[in-house]
């Protein structure tokens, strides 16, 4: 799934493409969203709320996306080869001379614009991590309720309704910048070290909006990280080697380091 920072990204770009531009042409997949309902509106915003993209038309319209796995949104010219098939194609738009395309997204829903503040999954997103202030006192209150504090802190970073921005790349590399581990119970841990791992997140995904290759070692080392995807291989700290589990409702690999994150023993803040 996305992070918050590719999310960002690519609503700057489609912001090129497509803010303040009059919609020629726009097609759903068959069954899917109506979007010919915005033909001849007028691009008026495209901002990405977590990890929801949200295209705003002046006919009181926005198109809705979430990528999950395996979506993503294509810009192109008109005229253009497609880098993938136009079967694969959930959402069209088409404004002069530009092309933007999202492929294999699962959801894609047309909306009044006022009926996004009650959107269910949009209504309920934690502070964004990657807004010009992120409210990290309202984003720890939310980790902090009786509900979450036997989650493992490594799974609550994923907690969209928590805190909106961070993926499965980032929960590992915050978790082991703050060395602390991942496993432990979000009431296990202080409030102090729960909010010192939210201005981490919120710093790394700030460095990567701009686009290359994620890096959380070094900007002058781009595409480092410290834990993610290195299993077996060296800590960059103290040289033990890297280990990796999946776990959660939705499986996902954590990678951690035990000697640098060594567990939290019951009962210890």
């Amino acid at each position: 799934m996305p992070e918050g920072d590719t999310l960002f990204r690519t609503a700057a770009v489609l912001r090129e493409v497509l803010l303040g531009r009059d919609v020629t042409a726009a097609r759903g997949r068959p069954g899917g969203a109506a979007l010919g309902r915005v033909v001849g509106s007028r691009v008026v915003s495209v901002e990405a709320r977590g990890k929801h993209l949200l295209i705003g038309f002046d006919a009181g319209l926005t198109l809705h996306t979430h990528l999950r796995m395996n979506g993503s949104w294509h810009r192109y010219r008109t005229g253009e080869p497609w880098r993938r098939s136009p079967a694969r194609a959930v959402a069209v738009i088409e404004v002069p001379g530009m092309v933007a395309v999202c492929f294999d997204a699962p959801t894609v829903e047309l909306m009044d614009t006022a009926a996004l503040a009650i959107h269910p999954a949009l209504a309920a997103l934690g502070p964004d991590l990657l807004a010009p202030e992120p409210d990290l006192d309202a984003a720890v209150a939310r980790l902090s309720a009786p509900e979450r504090a036997a989650t493992p802190i490594g799974e609550a970073l994923l907690d969209q309704t928590a805190l909106a921005g961070l993926g499965n790349v980032y929960r590992s590399e915050v978790c082991f910048i703050e060395r602390v581990d991942p496993f432990a119970s979000v009431g296990a841990l202080a409030r102090g070290t729960v909010r010192r791992m939210l201005g981490t997140g919120a710093r790394l995904l700030a460095a990567n909006v701009s686009g290359g290759t994620r890096t959380t070692v070094h900007r002058s080392r781009p595409g480092t990280l410290f834990v993610y995807g290195r299993a077996g291989r060296p800590c960059r700290r103290c040289g033990t080697l890297i280990r990796t589990r999946v776990t959660g409702e939705l499986p996902r690999r954590t990678y951690w380091c035990p000697t640098c994150q060594p567990e939290v023993p019951v009962g210890v803040r």
